[in-house]
């Protein structure tokens, strides 16, 4: 992705470096990030994969840390994902004021190491990158994606990075066209197989999102980078991620779609680039 010279947002807040303000304790801090985790992946796989995060937390996270100069390739990185949400910012006042939408209100990106306080509870590096409608804010530890490649599987590069990044705005999107309080009501009335349903077509419209806004950045794409978005969502469907934990898989248990699922929609937004095509909860 050519993104070296360009814009970078000015809502990026950096606690990189900062220190961790105390001691994540296991059934406080461990909780969290398990509800989190469970807002990622949810139903089983969420459940299956708890456990696992519990001994990063208590391996990882135990002790204060001082604060530290980042090195060159993390400002480089800081870099890089201003950058990023700059174009998101650009993409989406543009797609918004077209489609008469209202304005577009920004959200924020917090960058930490390790653990981090949020509107939504402590979080760890362990629960992944995650959007928190309180404060309308995404939170990325960038540690994260060095575990996409080695733990999920998934290509490097940094249009990974960026798919990721553009899915968490795409649940931004969706808190502020209000589609995001919808599924939570619906949820809350109905069964839990219905309210997975929803989950998942959720998660495929943020894919979709993620999509438009490649669309709206072809002229930064270089060879291989949507090869690398779509090793992503590979990695990340439920499908892949139950093989690799439980070693079989439970449809009704999905709660972000399948890995074709979750390419087809990315793909449907990167092709089409109009908002209006990514009505998923029909089409599921």
């Amino acid at each position: 992705m050519k993104w070296q010279g360009r814009r970078k947002s000015g809502n990026v807040e950096d606690r990189r470096g900062g220190g961790n303000k105390g001691k994540v304790i296991a059934g406080g801090g461990v909780v969290a990030v398990v509800v989190i985790l469970l807002q990622l992946f949810g139903g089983e796989t969420g459940q299956q994969l708890a456990p696992l995060v519990e001994q990063v937390v208590k391996s990882q996270v135990s002790q204060p840390s001082a604060t530290r100069e980042l090195t060159k390739n993390e400002q480089l990185m800081g870099d890089f994902m201003g950058t990023v949400l700059a174009d998101t910012e650009d993409v989406w006042n543009q797609i918004f004021k077209e489609n008469n939408l209202g304005d577009y209100k920004e959200p924020k990106m917090v960058l930490f190491t390790n653990t981090v306080s949020t509107g939504c509870g402590n979080a760890s590096s362990a629960s992944g990158p995650f959007y928190c409608p309180a404060g309308q804010k995404l939170y990325m530890d960038l540690v994260f994606f060095d575990e996409l490649q080695t733990r999920f599987g998934a290509k490097g590069g940094d249009f990974a990075i960026a798919y990721v990044t553009a899915h968490e705005v795409g649940h931004h999107i969706q808190t502020l066209l209000g589609t995001s309080n919808k599924v939570r009501q619906l949820q809350s009335q109905g069964s839990k197989t219905e309210a997975n349903r929803l989950s998942v077509a959720q998660e495929l419209q943020a894919d979709f999102y993620a999509g438009i806004w490649a669309h709206y950045n072809k002229q930064y794409l270089e060879a291989g980078d949507i090869q690398e978005a779509m090793s992503a969502a590979n990695a990340v469907g439920d499908d892949a991620i139950q093989k690799r934990t439980r070693g079989n898989v439970n449809s009704d248990s999905f709660t972000h779609g399948t890995s074709e699922q979750r390419m087809e929609w990315f793909m449907k937004g990167y092709n089409s680039g109009d908002i209006r095509q990514g009505d998923t909860f029909s089409a599921l």
